[in-house]
């Protein structure tokens, strides 16, 4: 009696085991996540562009009046991105508000330098403080439609 238990008890063990194996490749099969196509290059693109409120029109015009005489060499097309943030990080740099890395990107230290040159050319007077609120955008549209 005993041996029949033994044998019983690793029979039901076993089977166990094959149906919870079985399970586990049932649930398994179906949490395969589904694959989606990468994204290129140009569905990207536009996420870089940062105009800081302004118009695609204001932008094109900053882009003929400022960034060319700073290594812009794009398109005048109004969309601010990393080759236009490059060139006012050249401007900025070149009147004295600006030391970081020429690296287009629109971080707090991009803002802070515009504020300064903002502040000192284009009427803006709020805080140096990197963040772009309704005072930084009005007084980079002042400075975008200059002639």
């Amino acid at each position: 009696m005993r041996t029949m238990t033994k044998a019983l008890v690793s029979f039901v063990t076993a089977t166990g085991m094959a149906a919870g194996g079985l399970a586990a490749a049932g649930t398994s099969a179906a949490a395969v996540p589904e694959r989606t196509p990468a994204a290129n290059a140009e569905a990207i693109a536009p996420l870089a562009v940062n105009n800081l409120g302004l118009s695609t029109k204001d932008a094109a015009s900053l882009q003929g009046k400022y960034l060319r005489h700073y290594g812009y060499t794009g398109a005048l097309d109004g969309l601010l991105g990393t080759n236009s943030w490059k060139a006012m990080q050249r401007l900025l740099r070149d009147t004295g508000d600006y030391s970081g890395t020429i690296d287009g990107i629109v971080g707090p230290l991009t803002v802070k330098a515009l504020q300064r040159y903002l502040k000192r050319w284009h009427g803006y007077t709020g805080a140096i403080d990197g963040i772009v609120g309704p005072g930084t955008t009005a007084a980079f549209r002042r400075m975008a439609k200059v002639t």
